[in-house]
């Protein structure tokens, strides 16, 4: 049966909520639309009386493919929608402070893609994203979002997941980084029933990447073929990637937080760079005072001191490998450092940022994908007696409900 529903708002997730709650994907505050509904979920949704604020999505995928929620949704409110995302979870936290305009990224500029690949009943095989609540594959012929060097390397990516597909349930992900020298591709979740995948197998997966003129190819780690290290700059630094190591998704994106990096830790006399991957902070905040960078991933920081290296007009540098989520730097471990910035995956610093609450730091800048955990880590730094000074959400994500922000801390 079919209900009629006005939608009062857009939720966390990017759907549309009407009073119920009733989830309505791709739907806008003040709609009017009929659909079925189920278990507070709606499907086949007809909208009826339209909002002003919805436009014409610009990808022929979007409403199948998963990778993004928001395409039909003007650009205005969209982003202010972002910023009440981090102000709602700073809110929940029982924090306010000054809430910068969301920073927009626009289109055609993603350098990162996971996409998943499958052999279809005919032998063909197909690449693409995960469909919106499911499991299904959605093959994708453009992606508006991707760098176009990306969408147009996708015949050739399909031949390298066609030399990995080695068993019907095979369900291999491609991880593709647009570098400076060229595509970088890492292959997880391949067959492994025998171990892994075949010798014969390898050396074809091997030949396709070399007529994809591929940079390097690896497989979870593993490196099978490199013609070029696939390198990166960040700041006056040029890094060469580990493999499967993690880099911001889009090169616009890093630039505006790199930029509210360094306006939050000026006059500082020595930083610790926490979560810092292969140094894409580490090198810029080198520019301003002596850095210890610290990470979990032992690659990115091999690469961040090889990155260092013969690099003259730097600040020194220390890296060190080490687990912060088990082992926290401790206010020993941070003597003498005065600024502290943070930038931790999904999950958030809370064991590591007590330790900086303990510590004899006064400035800290936290770097955070997840607004739920930077404002639960927020909160011990403000119990501690740091002010959050101000917040600018970053949308790195286009329109998908994921939004990255920076924060500076004083006290």
């Amino acid at each position: 049966m079919r209900e009629r529903l006005t939608i009062s708002h857009v939720g966390a997730q990017g759907d549309g909520v009407a009073p119920g709650p009733v989830f309505v994907p791709l739907t806008l505050a003040g709609e009017v639309v009929e659909a079925e509904v189920r278990d507070g979920r709606a499907g086949d949704v007809t909208v009826i009386t339209p909002s002003p604020e919805r436009q014409e999505a610009p990808c022929p995928h979007f409403g199948t493919c998963g990778g993004c929620a928001l395409q039909h949704w003007q650009t205005e409110p969209y982003l202010a929608w972002k910023g009440e995302q981090v102000r709602l979870a700073l809110g929940r936290q029982g924090l306010e402070t000054e809430l910068r305009p969301t920073v927009g990224i626009p289109p055609a500029t993603r350098r990162r893609l996971a996409l998943h690949a499958r052999r279809m009943g005919d032998g063909a095989v197909v690449l693409g994203f995960k469909a919106r609540k499911s499991w299904s594959l959605v093959p994708i012929e453009t992606c508006v979002v991707s760098d176009p060097r990306l969408v147009e390397a996708l015949p050739r990516l399909r031949r390298i997941a066609s030399a990995v597909l080695d068993h019907p349930k095979s369900a291999p992900t491609l991880h593709v980084t647009l570098t400076e020298t060229g595509l970088d591709v890492d292959i997880t979740g391949v067959e492994r029933r025998s171990g892994g995948l075949s010798g014969d197998r390898r050396m074809e997966a091997i030949r396709a990447a070399e007529a994809a003129d591929l940079a390097r190819l690896s497989l979870a780690g593993e490196v099978l073929a490199m013609r070029r290290a696939p390198r990166v700059r960040f700041g006056g630094a040029e890094v060469t990637l580990p493999p499967g190591g993690f880099l911001q998704a889009v090169p616009e994106a890093e630039s505006a937080m790199v930029e509210r990096v360094l306006d939050g830790v000026k006059g500082a006399k020595r930083i610790a760079d926490l979560f810092c991957g292969a140094g894409t902070f580490t090198f810029p905040l080198a520019s301003v005072a002596p850095v210890l960078a610290a990470d979990a991933a032992e690659g990115g920081i091999v690469a961040l001191k090889a990155g260092r290296a013969g690099l003259k007009g730097l600040s020194p540098i220390e890296a060190v490998a080490r687990d912060l989520f088990r082992r926290p730097l401790t206010p020993h471990d941070l003597k003498g450092i005065d600024t502290v910035v943070f930038d931790p995956p999904r999950a958030g610093a809370q064991a590591q940022v007590e330790q900086i609450a303990a510590s004899k730091a006064t400035t800290v800048v936290g770097v955070s994908c997840n607004p739920v955990t930077f404002a639960r880590d927020a909160r011990v730094l403000v119990d501690a007696g740091f002010r959050l000074e101000e917040v600018t959400p970053v949308d790195q994500f286009l329109w998908s409900a994921h939004v990255e922000l920076v924060g500076t801390f004083r006290r």
